[in-house]
């Protein structure tokens, strides 16, 4: 057998002995329960990087008082700390449900941080007789340090699951990623990175050291419509985001309809045992624009720094694989 036909067949072996043992996952984070710890992932998610897009993952939290890899899904989870879903409804750090309407064709800040501010546009619709709009998320704009990320949802007549309905810009200038799983595209000095988790319509936002945001656009279904009566018009079936963000480490000063809530002294005003919390504030966190960081209670200054930061209730991972956060993967 020739030298490169050797080669090839130790690297498949080395591949298939990963797939079947499993990778090996750990934490830098000083202070971590796992801090340097190789952990094996479980036989459920033996990978961090699967080759199929509907595979969980292995990650590790750094921040759980368990030291065991977990499996998880890169998708949304609506029903998680951080999602922001639906008509939106969020869960904050605490856990609690509340939901924020806000008005159609404005743009509130989610999060407003000493290096972090985010910006989400709300569309929406309201029918005959009712006293506010329904609204959903249809754009989020990130800015960290000098840098500005949009993603938006495209409008669209009729949900087509073979059209790719995110666009994308940064710094100014429309990005083209293909489409495709797996598809990474990295800013030039590392310092944000968007990779798509499925071909079309979901993608993961990586900001080392400081987020991961998991994201995908679905439509309004009629389903959606009988139930809650929307009055979806036929030409437009309000495509829109739905979000979950997990943080590495944010400050006590952080602000917004959803940064609120990872205050360490917090006290969320929902209103338990009702069905629909609404949660107030659209004066305090209105901005002008997707990447406008000025409001009431805005407070993104990426010019200073702050050693004491609160971190995300164990919510974000520290793996490196494609799942994101800043860890150490190791294969054996």
């Amino acid at each position: 057998m020739k030298t490169g036909g050797i080669v090839s067949v130790i690297l498949l072996v080395i591949v298939l002995v990963v797939q079947v043992s499993g990778e090996f996952v750990t934490c830098p984070k000083r202070g971590s329960k796992c801090f340097l710890k190789q952990l094996k992932c479980p036989s459920q998610c033996p990978l961090t990087s699967p080759t199929d897009p509907n595979a969980k993952v292995c990650f590790l939290d750094c921040n759980s008082p368990v030291c065991s890899p977990e499996c998880k899904n890169r998708k949304p989870n609506c029903s998680g700390r951080g999602a922001a879903c639906l008509d939106p409804r969020f869960i904050g750090a605490d856990g609690i449900v509340f939901y924020f309407h806000g008005r159609s064709n404005e743009h509130f800040s989610l999060v407003s941080d000493l290096n972090l501010h985010i910006n989400a546009r709300f569309i929406g619709l309201r029918p005959d007789g009712r006293t506010r709009d329904f609204t959903w998320i249809q754009a989020l704009g990130i800015l960290f340090d000098n840098h500005k990320f949009s993603l938006e949802a495209s409008k669209a007549e009729k949900w087509d699951v073979e059209v790719d309905h995110l666009n994308f810009s940064y710094n100014g200038n429309e990005l083209a990623i293909p489409e495709g799983y797996p598809s990474v595209w990295k800013s030039a000095n590392n310092e944000i990175k968007v990779e798509r988790i499925s071909s079309k319509n979901s993608v993961i936002i990586t900001l080392p050291e400081v987020a991961e945001i998991s994201v995908s656009v679905v439509p309004i279904t009629k389903q959606d419509d009988r139930i809650h009566k929307y009055n979806i018009p036929s030409d437009n079936c309000f495509a829109h985001l739905e979000v979950q963000f997990r943080f590495l480490g944010l400050s006590s000063k952080v602000e917004g309809v959803l940064g609120r809530t990872y205050q360490p002294d917090f006290q969320n005003p929902a209103k338990p045992g009702v069905a629909m919390p609404v949660v107030g504030g659209e004066n305090k966190y209105r901005t002008t624009s997707l990447l406008d960081t000025k409001c009431e209670s805005c407070v993104f200054s990426p010019s200073h720094k702050e050693d004491s930061l609160v971190m995300d209730y164990g919510t974000m991972d520290c793996t490196g694989g494609s799942s994101g956060g800043n860890g150490i993967v190791c294969r054996k």
